[in-house]
């Protein structure tokens, strides 16, 4: 290749984004010999990274893409690229994304940034009184970091300084609460700051705040913010309570709904370093913080609502790697020195086989019951043991990445 065209194609890698769908899409190959000469990738690997998937949930796929191409792109049971399934905590970034947006755009809003305390009547004025008066010190960058202090029940351990904790009972929220107050009252096993603990809630509360000070509903603010810069197809949120109740409000700690290909295309954006096209939708200085670990999360390698891979405990993936996981398998990554997007979709827990997709992309499918009444095996080629969804995500990222055949 001659010096000229070597430029050109590194110009191409710099400037491209993909298209939004319904203008001809992802630049897409799929010749295995194309895949290993653009892409420097092996299609064979790609497979096997497929075939454990499939063995991971009920319904799901696998899409990756490379130097800005979709090289793989498979489906099983009644997932494909036109459904929109509840992504479960996926959701949870979106939230940390905004909150970015929003801090940079107006800054006089949270001037203390994530050093801000927002259990206050300025931002919170309905949590008062305060349910347990710890949690006067709560700052932004805590809720975001998920060491609030906060903790949903006593299903998730606390991590003090990498060290697993076991919670005492806590007490619980009343269940009759609407979504907000359910929140807010959320129980408190540690002081701020004290230990890392994976809390919902506490991501709702954050998302609480930026409704107070954009003064909009937060899918709203996705709406203007990404969804019409990055042009998403059909997209929304789920919006029912496990009970079966409506939400009033968009949910913070998790429920967006994407098509497979948009989802792939947020993973692009985070790999852009907030960047779409000739537009800086998320501010980079954000973005940088969201892919190393923060100051305010000392005990575990879980960022601004991604993790991080900077102490390598996923050994088969650099240590920029970062990426949020969702109930039952799903999975948005990024690998910015690989320039490697990887979407996982998967099948939220024990969702009715009709609720898999919640109908928002404008040409939904019936797709594969073959697999409706599958589960998982406790024991089989790729796991020895019950399949645990941490685990599957982080192995299913170390399978991409060692199909790279540089």
């Amino acid at each position: 290749m001659t010096a000229s065209a070597l430029s050109m194609a590194a110009d191409a890698k710099a400037t491209y984004f993909p298209p939004p769908d319904s203008q001809g899409g992802w630049r897409s190959i799929e010749e295995s010999s194309k895949i290993r000469a653009l892409a420097g990738m092996d299609l064979a690997a790609l497979h096997q990274a497929f075939e454990y998937t499939k063995a991971t949930s009920r319904f799901g796929g696998l899409l990756v893409a490379r130097r800005g191409y979709l090289v793989y792109e498979r489906y099983f049971g009644r997932a494909s690229r036109e459904v929109t399934p509840n992504m479960a905590s996926c959701g949870k970034m979106f939230t940390s994304v905004c909150l970015g947006i929003l801090m940079n755009e107006n800054p006089t809003l949270v001037p203390e940034g994530l050093a801000e305390k927002v259990f206050t009547p300025k931002y919170l004025p309905e949590a008062f009184p305060l349910s347990d008066t710890r949690k006067a010190e709560i700052k932004l960058g805590n809720l975001l970091t998920m060491t609030s202090g906060m903790a949903d029940g006593a299903g998730n351990p606390g991590i003090v300084h990498g060290e697993d904790v076991k919670l005492e009972a806590l007490a619980t929220t009343d269940p009759s609460l609407g979504q907000d107050a359910h929140a807010l009252r959320t129980a408190m096993w540690t002081n701020p700051g004290g230990g890392y603990c994976y809390s919902s809630e506490g991501v709702h509360v954050a998302s609480i705040v930026l409704r107070r000070l954009a003064g909009m509903e937060m899918e709203q603010y996705i709406r203007r913010k990404l969804a019409a810069p990055m042009q998403f197809g059909g997209w929304g949120y789920a919006m029912q309570r496990a009970d079966g109740r409506k939400l009033e409000h968009t949910p913070g700690g998790g429920g967006i709904a994407l098509r497979a290909t948009d989802a792939l295309r947020f993973g692009y954006l985070l790999l852009k370093n907030g960047r779409w096209a000739d537009r800086q939708l998320v501010p980079s200085d954000y973005m940088a913080m969201c892919r190393r670990p923060s100051p305010y999360n000392p005990h575990s390698p879980f960022s601004l609502q991604f993790e991080v891979n900077e102490d390598r405990h996923v050994a088969g993936a650099p240590p920029d790697a970062f990426f949020k996981s969702g109930a039952g398998g799903f999975c948005i990554y990024a690998v910015p020195s690989l320039d490697l997007v990887v979407y996982k979709m998967a099948c939220v827990g024990l969702m009715d086989a009709a609720r898999y997709d919640l109908g928002y992309a404008s040409k939904t499918e019936t797709g594969d019951a073959s697999r409706d009444n599958w589960a998982p095996h406790s024991f089989d080629q790729f796991h020895d043991g019950p399949i645990n969804g941490d685990a599957s995500t982080r192995r299913t990222l170390e399978m991409v990445i060692a199909s790279i055949r540089e």
